[in-house]
């Protein structure tokens, strides 16, 4: 981990978000958490939908807190009128309310309880009433530009049977998540970011990704350290950690409501973008899993590769293909997001997961993705080229997205 950390790039350092005294509770984030609860705890969408969901719901949550603080920055699809006195709790919670009941029609009671709530805190009268106005209005906006965005198609990925091809991988053998490839974009074309592709299956670099993985990744893998197998089981936990720390340094650095809302859509749209491109990537290259590779290996035509039927990965692997590594393009994402919103690299933050029982602590964002890339390998579910590929198609998305949107308004 040391080694690839020292690659990833450090930058310098611009005057960060300043911390301040506690102020009333952060709507944004209280939104956020409800996000997570519809989004994952009752839905139980799985990570790439998941990223869909909460871009659109941070971008409508933005575009509301934005226009209320008197458009300082940049909107991502409107500015809607409003007044400087109009509440920016009601503006949040309406706009976050209005579009997880079009992304979840049937949790329409716990949402509606949820929003009741939110507004009951909130004194009646015109300010209330303009920031309902203003939430209603950034998610009318973005519900208009996500519907019939190509979520949810029955797109396939394709199958092969020759060596190096792409098919269903055990458990379950499923066909799921092809559709992110072509869903429609939010900031850039994903058609302008390529990966170089996989090492040739006879060549020595896919032999010793293979024999890599074959032997850290295995569920009775005797050379993985326990410290590499609680960080494979915390990093591929469901519940993603990624969600918990950018509440957590949103909550820690004292952000104000804008602030936290610029924050969330910083990341969340980043994110989503990166995973749009990555996926079109690996619908392109349909490579095999390793879970399905090392089995075969002795029909790869590699002679430094050797066939293990009975080998099994630390975790289940995605019934998805495998390059580029999928949670390698979103956590690079997510990071690009924290480093440009913060203007530095040398954050400390921590996350607890559910998966692995533990809580791990990092005070640096590039000490933290470089434990992501390596922790695919450690579960066994992606070769260490896969999860560098990721994280370049990452930093270069991320960095367009960023580029483009979200920024200070000059004049």
């Amino acid at each position: 981990m040391t080694a690839l950390a020292v690659t990833l790039p450090l930058v310098a350092t611009a005057p960060a978000a300043q911390a301040r005294p506690a102020a009333a509770p952060n709507a944004a984030i209280a939104w956020h958490v409800h996000a997570q609860t519809a989004i994952y705890e009752v839905a139980r969408q799985s990570p790439t939908p998941a990223t869909r969901s909460f871009a659109i719901v941070q971008g409508a949550v933005y575009d509301a807190v934005n226009a209320i603080a008197g458009t300082p920055y940049e909107p991502y699809l409107t500015a809607p009128d409003a007044r400087p006195g109009d509440s920016t709790p009601a503006a949040v919670a309406t706009a976050a309310y209005r579009v997880l009941l079009w992304l979840f029609p049937k949790q329409a009671g716990s949402l509606d309880a949820q929003y009741r709530e939110s507004l009951a805190a909130i004194p009646a009268g015109r300010a209330k009433r303009g920031g309902i106005r203003v939430g209603e209005a950034a998610a009318a906006a973005m519900i208009e530009a996500r519907r019939d965005d190509g979520a949810f198609s029955d797109a396939t990925w394709p199958v092969g049977t020759e060596p190096g091809q792409w098919r269903p991988t055990p458990p379950d053998h499923l066909q799921v998540g092809a559709w992110y490839a072509t869903l429609k974009p939010f900031v850039i074309r994903p058609a302008d970011y390529t990966s170089p592709g996989p090492p040739a299956l006879a060549g020595k670099a896919y032999a010793r990704a293979l024999n890599e993985v074959k032997a850290l990744g295995s569920a009775g893998s005797t050379v993985r350290t326990p410290e590499q197998t609680e960080a494979a089981v915390w990093w591929d936990d469901l519940r993603m950690v990624e969600w918990a720390i950018v509440r957590q340094l949103a909550t820690t650095h004292r952000l104000s409501t804008l602030e936290t809302a610029r924050l969330f859509a910083m990341v969340d749209i980043a994110a989503a973008d990166t995973l749009i491109a990555c996926y079109r990537e690996k619908k392109r290259w349909r490579f095999w899993r390793p879970v399905t590779a090392i089995p075969l290996a002795n029909t790869d035509g590699n002679p430094a590769t050797d066939a293990d039927p009975s080998w099994a990965p630390l975790r289940t692997t995605a019934p998805s293909a495998e390059y580029p590594s999928g949670h390698a393009c979103y956590t690079t994402a997510v990071t690009a997001g924290l480093r440009e919103f913060f203007g530095r690299d040398d954050l400390s933050f921590s996350a607890s997961s559910a998966d692995s029982g533990t809580t791990r602590h990092y005070d640096s964002l590039s000490v933290a993705l470089a434990e992501l890339l390596e922790a695919r390998v450690w579960a066994g579910v992606h070769y260490r080229f896969a999860s560098i590929d990721g994280w370049r198609l990452g930093t270069a998305v991320a960095r367009d997205v960023l580029d483009q949107e979200f920024r200070p308004r000059h004049g």
